[in-house]
């Protein structure tokens, strides 16, 4: 597939993203909504801002009511912690990223992959991962429904030209997150800081794990192989296999469908 860009509405929104006038927070998301579509086709874009473990905040989306429940609603509650994209976020790892570059080795046939991310209906993601001060990164999302099919490798070439200018207009617009992330705790209150910082530590305490175990089944949700996560603890595929083995028995487990489900109970 061809790259087919719209040149005179690229023309009209870069004349609007420079000078005194450029786009403030409010304005932001539809500027980057209309440059990428004078760039490229998709179907929906979001935009998440992330920091720590905390409940990500949506800052802007072109979502159906009811689409927003299940890409921002249902993920903010708590599957957002098994997100390759939020997993790149802590890092950070600034740029232009496609989700199948980011995820685990078994990321698409873990539980997390099964019982969330195939209600998108998605066939591809791609996203600008932009870093700020405080710990805070942006990243801007665009999807493609399985109907529409993946970017082409001229599309993404084309992204990642056009980071520029998106990482000018994020820094631009969204430079007081900090703020909106301490007021989404203070109005929450004392009573709501859990659901704001999800204390994955203490789900793990809570349910007998030790560390080594509570790292280990984290990365099993998030879609790593016991390979990987071997590699990534520095220890034996067969000590992993172990540690597995050792969590469900003290769960009273025996699938990953339950380790996920107790894991996002837990978390709520």
């Amino acid at each position: 597939m061809g790259v087919c860009m719209d040149l005179e509405a690229l023309f009209n929104i870069m004349g609007q993203l420079v000078g005194q006038d450029a786009p403030g927070e409010h304005e932001a998301g539809p500027a980057f909504h209309a440059l990428m579509k004078s760039l490229l086709r998709f179907d929906y874009i979001v935009v998440f801002a992330y920091r720590g473990q905390e409940r990500p905040i949506d800052l802007y989306s072109t979502f159906t009511p009811e689409e927003h429940v299940v890409f921002v609603s249902m993920y903010q509650a708590g599957p957002y912690l098994l997100d390759p994209f939020y997993s790149a976020a802590q890092e950070p790892k600034p740029g232009v990223w496609r989700m199948r570059e980011l995820a685990p080795d078994r990321f698409f046939s873990s539980e997390y992959f099964r019982s969330y991310y195939t209600q998108t209906g998605l066939a591809e993601e791609i996203g600008f991962f932009v870093a700020l001060e405080n710990g805070i990164t942006v990243v801007l999302s665009l999807m493609r429904r399985e109907q529409s099919g993946v970017f082409s490798a001229a599309e993404f070439a084309l992204l990642k030209k056009a980071e520029p200018v998106v990482v000018a207009l994020v820094r631009h617009a969204w430079n007081d997150l900090g703020r909106r992330f301490d007021n989404a705790i203070a109005r929450r209150g004392k009573g709501g800081r859990r659901a704001a910082h999800p204390e994955t530590e203490r789900v793990w305490r809570d349910l007998n794990l030790t560390d080594r175990e509570a790292a280990i089944v984290e990365l099993v949700l998030q879609g790593h192989s016991s390979e990987s996560i071997g590699l990534r603890l520095g220890i034996s595929t067969g000590t992993v296999k172990v540690h597995r083995r050792n969590v469900y028995r003290k769960l009273g487990i025996s699938s990953q469908t339950q380790l996920l489900s107790i894991y996002l109970k837990s978390l709520g």
